[in-house]
């Protein structure tokens, strides 16, 4: 008996598929109806074991990027989405942890645009060099794009998204050239491996998605998915400016005062970590803050002390807080054993 649970400690792939099973109760109220439970963690499990690196990762961080993937309705199986590693500092060691963040692809988030009931049609692709393309606005309802599939269509020079309403109505495309689209990779915390090294044709095409998806309607489930996305790149190059200990400018197309507005908030709030003696107690309690309600939750002892304690806080956050604080609670729930 001994022996035996001394051979599931050892092995994580084992102690992985235990916490998934608890956690099949959370992954049920976040998941679609049409995606079974047992379905869900068996393409989480191949992904997992597909790449061992995951495995070793912050436990925690990889629990969180699962329930988010389950709360998107879309699978971690590397077409609809994908579970990817990236490196953050650890402040008290000096070194980095290995993070997991959830990564939707295009096809995960083309599956979610024609799920609006709105789409006729919608296609997104690449423009290699020996391509024709021709688009004149203004001028033209739809570019002309002509590739030659069976010949050497060169490198890629950019990407577009174009889609039809069922009321027949075109909407307008959004194009891309390459640089457009390296500007975003650079400030991406995968930048450097994972789906952009792995899948660069299927980034490009998410990249000029997520602009694209701006001006569809009944699009605000795709655009808060985006908005997350533009979060973490502005964060993440907020982070590598500090660090490198130099002011960087990020050539983007995007509303510059919205992602100053985001470096700006990181920075003040990076500032306010790292050193002063901070605001007052009375002060800190005026609102309260994601990171306090996830250090109360962390405190929390039992199951149920966890769901007394979330269901106390989520008032005085703002939604988006409460989704990730809803996560970290399930989080912490598999940690003391629910489901047992």
């Amino acid at each position: 008996m001994a022996t035996q649970l001394q051979e599931r400690r050892a092995d994580p792939a084992v102690a992985l598929r235990q916490s998934l099973a608890q956690m099949s109760d959370q992954l049920k109220m976040a998941l679609p109806a049409h995606i079974a439970v047992d379905k869900f963690q068996r393409v989480t499990m191949t992904a997992i074991q597909s790449n061992p690196d995951l495995l070793n990762a912050d436990r925690r961080s990889l629990f969180g990027a699962v329930v988010k993937a389950a709360q998107d309705g879309l699978l971690p199986d590397g077409r609809e989405g994908a579970l990817v590693i990236f490196n953050t500092k650890n402040r008290q060691s000096g070194g980095w942890d290995k993070k997991v963040q959830w990564m939707p692809m295009i096809a995960g988030v083309l599956k979610k645009i024609r799920q609006s009931g709105e789409i006729a049609s919608v296609d997104v692709h690449v423009v290699h060099e020996h391509d024709k393309f021709t688009y004149r606005p203004g001028l033209d309802a739809v570019p002309v794009f002509e590739p030659d599939w069976f010949a050497d269509r060169g490198n890629p020079i950019g990407a577009y998204a174009i889609a039809t309403l069922k009321s027949g109505e075109v909407v307008p495309p959004e194009i891309m050239n390459v640089a457009q689209i390296e500007a975003v990779r650079k400030v991406s915390r995968a930048s450097d491996k994972g789906p952009w090294v792995d899948w660069w044709g299927e980034m490009a095409r998410k990249t000029v998605m997520r602009r694209f998806a701006k001006r569809l309607p009944s699009s605000t489930d795709i655009e808060a998915e985006f908005e997350r996305d533009d979060t973490m790149v502005a964060k993440s190059a907020a982070l590598a400016m500090a660090a490198e200990g130099e002011i960087a400018q990020i050539e983007t197309d995007q509303p510059a005062g919205r992602l100053d507005a985001l470096e700006h908030q990181i920075q003040s709030e990076q500032a306010a970590d790292d050193g002063g003696e901070g605001p007052a107690d009375n002060e800190r309690g005026e609102r309260l803050t994601l990171d306090q309600a996830m250090a109360e939750i962390d405190q929390c002892g039992t199951v149920i002390d966890v769901d007394t304690k979330l269901e106390s806080l989520l008032p005085d956050l703002s939604e988006a807080d409460g989704d990730d604080l809803f996560v970290h609670a399930g989080v912490r729930k598999t940690e003391l054993g629910a489901g047992k």
